[in-house]
């Protein structure tokens, strides 16, 4: 095993490079270690990684911003075995040594992400299964068909607003708006939906002068949302957490609102970028998937692999000296979980051009009990998002040379600030409103088929007989003529087929016995010998 890091602020062992010397442009800081900020670390985040790999090995010694020490993990099986493992390795940053020894200031760029809240993100045992519950409890009442419905609206209404200008910018108008637009909604503030937002969202994670300000900015809108909810509840996923068992106040919940609203916004937003500028890119993909030998969740899937949202996440501080990728690691230490560097290890990926459609064993949503919470919802939007782009933009073209597209950000994630595309202008679309976001019925009965609008309770009785023939429904009722109150299934929403519509009774019609469930009648007949 080696030993821990050479460089410790205040007392840095070895050279520091002089201002004059190259060493600084490549990004070396005091002890010869490399630096996870910069403009090497962000020109070219992938070579860093192999030139860390090729140094350290699964775990290196790098430098963050004002040349604080953390352990950047770069092994797939090493960054599964520390977020699964928090007994060794826990998400509490009070952890962290140089906070305890002032090395790291309150006003520190990577303060909104670091500095500790009463969040489920930062707590670990009892505390997290209280806290992380209220979430995916939360997250479980969301309908994911009628989130879906809203994707696909607010894409359309999107591209309406520049379908007849014949170019775009993908990054500013589809990619980094769609997002915030849905999960505005989902929370349950979609007057809160502007420019600020948006940027503000982008900002808070980048480490920038800003990032505080627009922190405080996000946090002010959320804490207006939880005060609201609590006087006036709603079906949305704000009221969820207010009203949730678990009992979190003001300042918990609207915590766990910012959580969900900027890791589920920049994740899916630089999701949707990547998957846009591979698909104008990358002529072999954009072949496989016009010509039906790759749907739009399998490209997904593939960029999540090759360009995940976050390229790092912070972190995870070490609970007492132990041992990983043959570092000794220091109680108090930090560690960052290397998801992009996990994804193309060598031991579990020797060959980076494969497909990897179909395949989840990428870390790009973290892993263990912190793996995030939200990632289906994340797959929906940049699922529908695109879909719903390439129907309306089919003829999508590069406006540039791919040379002349670029990245900003920081080690935690690298996002394109433009990717600029022609195509024939056309006309807009109409688009109409999408049903409710929540399931208003979770306590259903098994035969009921999950619709986004609440059910009637079958009213007790006599047993149900066989389905009676279709009547005409009495003017002005809206139910059939038994008198029973239709009860509507999943596929009754706005723009279903008159038939699917005039379904009765107090239970959901059932189909007719398919043909494989006849056939199989038989062979149980037969084989009883009846």
């Amino acid at each position: 095993m080696t030993t821990p890091f050479h460089y410790e602020p205040g007392a840095a062992q070895g050279p520091v490079p002089p201002p004059e010397c190259p060493a600084h442009g490549l990004g070396i800081g005091p002890g010869g270690l490399r630096r996870l900020y910069g403009p090497e670390a962000e020109r070219d985040p992938h070579g860093l990684y192999d030139k860390l790999r090729a140094e350290h090995g699964s775990v290196a010694p790098v430098l963050l911003h004002g040349d604080v020490p953390a352990w950047l993990v770069l092994g797939h099986s090493e960054n599964l075995h520390m977020t699964r493992t928090p007994s060794q390795f826990s998400r509490d940053s009070r952890r962290w040594r140089a906070l305890q020894d002032g090395s790291v200031a309150p006003d520190h760029p990577l303060a909104p992400i670091f500095t500790w809240q009463p969040i489920c993100v930062f707590a670990d045992g009892a505390t997290h299964e209280r806290q992380r519950g209220a979430v995916t409890d939360s997250m479980g009442r969301i309908d994911t068909r009628g989130v879906r419905r809203h994707v696909n609206r607010y894409s359309n209404r999107l591209v309406n607003d520049f379908c007849q200008e014949g170019r775009v910018d993908l990054v500013s108008q589809f990619a980094e708006r769609l997002p915030m637009m849905v999960m505005c909604a989902i929370l349950g503030m979609p007057e809160e939906y502007n420019d600020r937002m948006v940027q503000a969202a982008r900002d808070m994670t980048r480490g920038t002068a800003t990032a505080v300000a627009s922190n405080a900015y996000v946090l002010d809108a959320l804490t207006r949302l939880v005060q609201r909810r609590r006087r006036e509840p709603a079906d949305d996923f704000a009221t969820w957490l207010v009203e949730h068992p678990a009992g979190m106040n003001d300042q918990e919940v609207s915590e766990h609102l910012r959580l969900v609203l900027i890791a589920s916004y920049e994740a899916t937003a630089n999701l949707i970028a990547n998957v846009l500028r591979v698909v104008l890119t990358d002529p072999r993909f954009r072949a496989r998937l016009s010509g039906g030998h790759m749907t739009v969740p399998e490209a997904v899937e593939q960029t999540l692999w090759d360009e995940p949202p976050f390229t790092a996440v912070f972190g995870r501080w070490a609970v007492g000296d132990t041992e990983l990728g043959g570092k000794q690691i220091k109680a108090g230490d930090a560690l960052i979980v290397g998801i992009a560097p996990a994804n193309t290890d060598p031991v579990v990926r020797p060959d980076l051009n494969a497909d990897m459609e179909g395949n989840r064993a990428h870390l790009a949503f973290s892993g263990g009990p912190h793996e995030c919470p939200g990632q289906d919802i994340g797959r929906a939007v940049a699922d529908v998002g695109v879909d719903a782009l390439l129907m309306r933009l089919p003829d999508l073209e590069l406006a540039v040379d791919e040379s002349e597209l670029s990245w900003i950000g920081n080690f935690m994630g690298r996002h394109l600030v433009e990717l600029p595309a022609d195509f024939a202008a056309r006309p807009p679309q109409d688009d109409r409103e999408p049903p409710s976001m929540g399931r208003p019925n979770p306590q259903r009965q098994d035969w009921e088929v999950q619709s986004t609008v609440r059910h009637t309770a079958p009213t007790p009785g006599r047993a149900p007989g066989p389905a009676p023939a279709a009547a005409p429904a009495a003017p002005g009722t809206g139910a059939e003529s038994t008198g029973a109150t239709p009860v509507r299934s999943a596929a009754d929403e706005p723009g279903d087929t008159p038939a699917e519509q005039s379904a009765t009774g107090r239970i959901p019609q059932q189909r007719g016995e398919t043909a494989p469930a006849r056939l199989w009648r038989a062979v149980s007949r037969w084989w009883s010998g009846e």
